[in-house]
């Protein structure tokens, strides 16, 4: 049997003028190359999350094990800048692990919040809750994030719409921007809907936070209908929502306008308990709270042009108006107390 050679063919510069033979040029020179250097590991980064993890194994129970690393885990994050802030100044890394821990404690055991009709929220894409305004203080805009992340299934985030007077004070408007809160403006607002955000609108503003306690549960003016226009443009749902018990917080029994005038208030309120107790006074009463989400209103069928028609707008902010007026009777008659 013959054999089977492999055949190397010869390059013609590798050959000798005389054409005899043939030789091979050696191979060139490769100079070593130089290695980029190793990242450094964050040596602040792993000795929180050795420490925080020896004593948490050492030193507490189950629960408080799982507390302290999911602390140390945020910690690490931050740290590493392992996360995101949109473009409106969102930082919902943040907002779940420091801001809504904070507020549960208010939520759960001062106002003993009760959520119903969370299921009229949709699981996906925009829409936009309409709400009554009151209580002094904006501590209902608050509830409401807290009420819809813990008890929702997708745990989704609200997006407030805030008055301009939040973002020109100082810390509270930028804590304000990292809790997902933006300007009441109609571009904002068809920036969010349009990404397919929950976003929530309080159209009585200063008028229903800072009414008298004689006024309780009477809804204001609703403005222009802005927000109708909105979900109009955006062609997403709105979600009526009648909210009990923010009312009681703070008792509205006067207002003292010459200082509200000097700071630039909208008012500076005198309730049961402030300026009487100083600090103390801004504790709020612990009122109990229902936030119930009614069924949503379609807009899709209008299409864009209908945000243009001032009287359907019009229609529509009153629909939304007398459905949440309605239900607040309602749950007044339903929850019997205030605060026992």
């Amino acid at each position: 049997m013959a054999d089977h050679a492999r055949v190397i063919p010869i390059d013609s510069r590798d050959r000798d003028r005389s054409g005899a033979g043939s030789r091979r040029r050696k191979p060139p020179v490769e100079e070593p190359r130089e290695e980029a250097p190793a990242e450094k590991p964050n040596v602040l980064v792993e000795a929180v999350g050795a420490l925080g993890q020896a004593v948490a194994e050492e030193l507490l129970g189950d629960e408080w094990e799982r507390k302290v690393l999911s602390g140390l885990a945020f910690v690490r994050q931050r740290l590493t800048g392992e996360y995101e802030v949109d473009e409106l100044g969102f930082d919902a890394h943040l907002t779940e692990n420091v801001l809504l821990n904070l507020l549960r404690p208010l939520y759960r055991d001062w106002f003993r919040v009760e959520v119903r009709g969370i299921e009229n929220i949709p699981m996906t894409g925009g829409a936009l809750i309409v709400a009554n305004h009151s209580g002094t203080l904006p501590l209902d805009g608050l509830m409401t994030h807290v009420a819809v992340f813990d008890t929702h299934p997708a745990r989704r985030h609200v997006r407030m719409l805030g008055a301009d007077l939040i973002f020109k004070t100082p810390f509270v408007g930028e804590l304000a921007r990292k809790g997902g809160t933006t300007l009441a403006s109609s571009e904002d607002a068809d920036r969010l809907l349009s990404n397919g955000e929950l976003v929530a609108v309080f159209p009585e503003g200063y008028k229903g936070l800072g009414k008298p306690f004689s006024e309780r549960y009477k809804l204001q003016r609703f403005g222009r209908g802005g927000f109708v226009s909105a979900a109009l443009g955006a062609g997403v749902p709105i979600i009526p929502c009648s909210i009990v018990g923010a009312e009681e917080t703070y008792p509205m029994l006067g207002d003292i306008e010459p200082l509200a005038r000097l700071l630039g208030f909208p008012y500076v309120p005198v309730t049961p308990t402030f300026p009487w107790l100083g600090p103390l006074g801004m504790v709020p009463l612990p009122s109990k709270w229902i936030i119930s989400f009614g069924e949503p209103l379609s807009t899709s069928g209008y299409g864009r042009e209908a945000a243009d028609d001032p009287m359907l707008v019009f229609d529509l902010t009153d629909q939304v108006r007398e459905t949440i007026q309605h239900t607040l009777y309602a749950l007044l008659l339903d929850r019997p107390r205030a605060f026992f």
